[in-house]
């Protein structure tokens, strides 16, 4: 049986940002695929708000009933088999990978994080975290219902982002109970493991998007670039290639965003051998190019590849 993509909906009720699916929101869902599928592109938090269901997650029969939170983040992971009551009922927030709002998904403090949800991805809530999060999803939908405000995508950002922290919290508390309760034994080659990932992810951040190579990554950290690209398979499931990518083109984005920079500037800036090369690159990975996706995120103001002298 072969395995298909699962994406967001497009029913009625589905809420969008211009269209786009790098956020979708969705309240009273009632059924999900029966069939074999996975998420390449998205992220999906689930909350049963009524009823019961269950279904098979990487070899794990899940079962949710009201106020379970399922967190189907992991790429590659694998769901089927699914079964709900007939009063089954959840909301959904998709976002993709690479629309995390200014939080830092693979950052060094969420490692084991990616680690614990392999294994736990159905997250304890307790009835106060199901309260914050609920007033959280209906102020969500509330902005993203009404797109008036000049800054109106920022705002549908910050939301998404204090989210995202608020589940972080809880899968640390969570993460933790374990940890007192059972013992949280690692091995000297996991902490190496996730060691050298700390630090290939500081030295992503701290480039900022000016260093492409793996080569060069590896070279600083005294390993191959097959040690590290078998390393962050292990703790994050990711190519470096994927992260080199990922944090480059969130440091054009936040310079298309929030600077007045040209795109002979940023190529320049970002070590791009010119501007032709950078908007080949930037389309490439985006679908768009500098232009459309400043025009997008600045209401359609000009934006000039340099400037007059």
């Amino acid at each position: 049986m072969a395995t298909t993509q699962l994406k967001p909906y497009t029913t009625k009720g589905a809420l969008r940002i211009d269209g786009s699916d790098d956020v979708v929101v969705i309240d009273n869902v009632t059924t999900m695929p029966e069939e074999e599928v996975y998420i390449d592109k998205h992220r999906l938090i689930l909350v049963c708000t009524a009823g019961t269901a269950e279904f098979d997650y990487d070899g794990m029969r899940i079962h949710l009933k009201k106020n379970d939170v399922f967190l189907f983040v992991l790429r590659n992971s694998v769901s089927n088999n699914f079964r709900a009551s007939d009063d089954f009922s959840c909301r959904q927030i998709w976002i993709t990978a690479t629309e995390t709002f200014g939080v830092d998904a693979y950052g060094s403090t969420s490692l084991l994080d990616f680690i614990y949800l392999r294994q736990h991805p159905k997250v304890f809530f307790t009835n106060n975290d199901i309260v914050i999060f609920n007033k959280y999803f209906d102020l969500l939908k509330s902005r993203m219902q009404d797109n008036s405000p000049l800054m109106y995508q920022n705002i549908v950002g910050s939301i998404i982002s204090a989210m995202i922290y608020e589940m972080l919290s809880v899968i640390r508390r969570n993460r933790s109970d374990m940890e007192v309760e059972y013992g949280f034994e690692m091995s000297s080659r996991n902490m190496h493991a996730i060691t050298l990932t700390d630090h290939f992810i500081q030295m992503l951040e701290h480039c900022d998007g000016r260093i492409r190579k793996v080569e060069d990554f590896s070279n600083q950290l005294n390993v191959t670039p097959k040690y590290l690209s078998n390393t962050l398979k292990i703790t994050i499931d990711r190519r470096p290639s994927e992260l080199i990518q990922f944090y480059t083109i969130k440091a054009i984005e936040r310079r298309l965003r929030y600077t007045d920079m040209t795109m002979n500037e940023i190529a320049e800036d970002l070590n791009f051998p010119n501007a032709s090369f950078f908007g080949k690159y930037f389309k490439e990975h985006t679908g768009m190019t500098p232009l459309e996706f400043h025009k997008k995120n600045h209401g359609g103001h000009l934006f000039k590849s340099s400037r007059k002298r």
